[in-house]
């Protein structure tokens, strides 16, 4: 069966990229809410709502936000451009293949992009995925992916992973408006996999950073990220942004492998 197109009824009448019927429901169900019942899907117990009126007359959100993601990453992009040139040059020299790594991401409303990063794995990484699954930290079935002490990691490709420098690339994602300097970090896999709770943080743009960044990253499995994403797009403010941004280099390193 085709997923349906979804429109979630909101004062921008936004449309929500193909999700499942079961979420189609769920939001008709709740109108302005869309309930996240953490409890029944995550370790630790607890509840968070996402308030979809609250979020559409959000003035941060719809008229400044981008602005001033567009205006600082392309600042950033220029500064730190002898840094990047240097990271490249590294990867280079450190093992064979391209500079960048291009991966299919989900991002806003579920739209499909090309996400950019620094390559920090061997050059048929995606390949050897399979024959790792079993090591997979959130379990053989997750859809996400993350293996400690991953053999595929370059030398170089460690210490970009560990000071997150291979996310820098993704200024260039936020300069095209694919991204924004904060919110939820894209996923690989698409919109049609996310459980009905979970389609609430396809309502901001992703984050190169976010609150998942600076609260454990890899040591937090989805549906507690999907906590921390859906806080903050209820909470979106560009003071909210600005202490996070600050935090990042600072925290970024932690559960980073």
């Amino acid at each position: 069966m085709s997923h349906p197109l979804v429109r979630l009824r909101s004062a921008h009448r936004r449309r929500l990229h193909p999700i499942t019927q079961s979420g189609l429901q769920r939001c008709r169900r709740h109108n302005t809410t869309l309930r996240a019942d953490i409890q029944r899907h995550c370790v630790e117990p607890s509840e968070v709502s996402f308030d979809l009126l609250r979020h559409s007359q959000n003035h941060y959100l719809r008229f400044y936000k981008r602005p001033f993601g567009l205006v600082l990453a392309s600042l950033l992009l220029i500064l730190l451009s002898p840094l990047l040139a240097i990271i490249a040059l590294a990867i280079k020299l450190d093992s064979p293949g391209p500079v960048l790594f291009r991966q299919q991401r989900t991002g806003y409303l579920g739209r499909r992009f090309e996400l950019l990063k620094f390559r920090t794995m061997i050059r048929d990484a995606e390949q050897q995925k399979d024959q790792l699954r079993d090591l997979n930290i959130h379990g053989y079935q997750s859809p996400d992916f993350k293996v400690r002490d991953d053999p595929r990691i370059t030398r170089v490709g460690g210490f970009l992973r560990r000071t997150s420098l291979d996310e820098l690339p993704n200024l260039i994602n936020v300069v095209r408006g694919e991204m924004a300097l904060v919110g939820p970090r894209p996923t690989s896999f698409e919109a049609t996999t996310y459980a009905p709770h979970q389609l609430a943080r396809l309502a901001v743009r992703p984050g190169v950073t976010g609150l998942w960044q600076i609260s454990g990253r890899s040591d937090l499995d989805f549906c507690t990220r999907t906590a921390l994403d859906i806080d903050y797009i209820n909470r979106a403010s560009w003071w909210l942004d600005l202490h996070i941004l600050l935090l990042t280099p600072f925290r970024a390193g932690k559960g980073a492998y």
